[in-house]
């Protein structure tokens, strides 16, 4: 019996099955955190729908919404640590495939690898301002209008935006019928969810995942509108972009409704960070 190699394959599956523990860990504390800052996103978005327009309804709202509260500032931490964890969840996803039959595809990789990026730069703008320095204070419209204004300055920025914007619309257009067509089924232990559950998850990803594709897509379409005019401060930001749906000729009411779905998407996060397959 050759018990060295009896060795080595038990040292593998150990260290595959603690990286695979690690990973779990790391996507969960992602999952968690953005589903906290999606509902306090919802939730400040309801407010500016009630009539109190005082907070940011971002990203930047919803941190100083934290740092109010008692150990806010210990909740901002575990909050940026949380999205450290996505990121390093996206970049294992990019290294070494996702979960599911078409996890090593290269659009898949890339993808991961995009938003491995993304989360690190949340991360860093999160633990920023848990330190008390950096932007991470800063609302989304600014840093918008910033982005947008630098593009616009380069070389062809006009189509650069132009492409971009328009790749935000599509990208919110497909969120959406992606929520509809609960699709998000494939990430899930379905087989571990009481029927109660599952209607319920369904509702979350559902009405959160559609609320999410339509501000995307209604923030492209802002973009685009910048692009063809040149003009940056036509680009909004997430709360701007939210601002806008009161202006609809259905109110408030709209926006109530997308800011309880972007509520429902927090919830939602939460419920892949307990059931998700990693």
């Amino acid at each position: 019996m050759n018990t060295s190699a009896m060795t080595e394959g038990g040292r593998t599956r150990a260290g595959r099955a603690a990286k695979g523990s690690l990973t779990r860990g790391a996507a969960r504390a992602g999952l968690t955190a953005c589903g906290v800052i999606y509902l306090l996103v919802g939730i400040l978005a309801l407010r500016v729908a009630f009539g109190d327009s005082r907070q940011q309804a971002d990203r930047s709202g919803a941190l100083a919404e934290i740092s109010h509260e008692p150990f806010g500032a210990v909740l901002l931490w575990a909050l940026g640590i949380g999205l450290v964890g996505m990121a390093l969840w996206r970049l294992s996803e990019s290294l070494f495939g996702a979960a599911g039959p078409d996890g090593r595809k290269a659009t898949k990789r890339l993808s991961a690898l995009a938003r491995c990026v993304f989360y690190g730069c949340v991360a860093f703008s999160v633990l920023s301002f848990a330190a008390g320095s950096g932007d991470g204070g800063r609302s989304s419209d600014q840093q918008s209008r910033d982005v947008t204004a630098r593009a616009l300055g380069m070389p062809a920025g006009q189509w650069i935006v132009g492409a971009a914007a328009i790749g935000i619309v599509v990208a919110g257009v497909w969120v959406a019928v992606q929520a509809v067509r609960r699709a998000f089924h494939d990430q899930l232990r379905l087989g571990e969810m009481s029927p109660r559950t599952r209607r319920l998850v369904d509702i979350t990803g559902v009405g959160g995942g559609t609320a999410r594709g339509l501000v995307f897509a209604a923030a492209g379409g802002f973009a685009v509108r910048a692009a063809l005019d040149y003009r940056p401060d036509r680009a909004k930001g997430l709360d701007d972009t939210l601002r806008s749906f009161a202006g609809t000729p259905f109110g408030p009411w709209l926006l109530a409704l997308v800011a309880a779905g972007l509520a429902l998407f927090g919830l939602f996060s939460f419920a892949v960070a307990r059931w998700g397959r990693f």
